[in-house]
């Protein structure tokens, strides 16, 4: 099923989910998700910790992610002009694992993202 997002939720955010669920093969080299994200994204994550000019790094990050998830069930999404948070649950092989994720957006794309999830958890499920 895929993530489904309030229709208060950006574009981009729709379209990211969309990504992240999309499978290895349509994943490829990222292409897709390089245009959704800043050439000079601000990520925060727990196993890369922050990383100010981090674009490259995601895109392999997220690469391992789309390789591994089995599906994406949003639990909440707020989303307002400063800013969205959305809080989900992700089917990874050795099971399920929340994340949260609160993301800023500029000019359509997504500038800063902090993701917040257990880190040994994720790997212990078949996370990479």
């Amino acid at each position: 099923m895929p993530a489904t997002l309030s229709p208060d939720a950006p574009q981009v955010l729709r379209d990211y989910y969309e990504v992240l669920e999309g499978g290895a093969a349509a994943y490829g080299e990222g292409e897709v998700m390089r245009r959704l994200v800043s050439d000079h994204l601000d990520f925060t994550g727990a196993l890369a910790g922050h990383r100010p000019d981090a674009t490259e790094g995601f895109l392999r990050g997220a690469a391992g992610f789309v390789a591994t998830v089995e599906g994406i069930d949003v639990l909440q999404d707020v989303h307002d002009d400063t800013g969205s948070a959305v809080l989900y649950t992700a089917a990874m092989p050795g099971g399920p694992v929340t994340f949260a994720e609160f993301f800023t957006v500029d000019d359509g794309r997504i500038a800063t993202l902090r993701l917040h999830y257990d880190g040994p958890e994720y790997l212990a499920k078949g996370g990479r």
